[in-house]
């Protein structure tokens, strides 16, 4: 019974220690690699891979941001393109 404890411990370490992980530079899903920022006044933008702000934006997903699959994805749920 003891053994199945810590093992249990053990990975829900490594699923939050991967879900923090993936919150700021790395999607947990390769092929979702769209960032979706909320600003400091609420607008949801997403940022592909290659904009000029994609580097300098980070996920954090404690503020409602997300990685999101693709841009009809994005569009979907309310996310708007960077003005250029």
């Amino acid at each position: 019974m003891r053994l199945a404890s810590v093992v249990v411990a053990a990975i829900l370490a490594i699923v939050a220690g991967s879900a923090l992980a993936a919150s700021a530079d790395t999607p947990p899903n390769p092929s979702c690699a769209i960032k979706g920022n909320i600003t400091d006044k609420g607008e949801r933008i997403y940022h592909l891979p290659g904009d000029p702000w994609y580097a300098r934006t980070k996920v954090d997903v404690s503020k409602g941001e997300k990685w999101l699959c693709s841009e009809k994805e994005a569009l979907a749920a309310g996310w708007r393109s960077p003005k250029r």
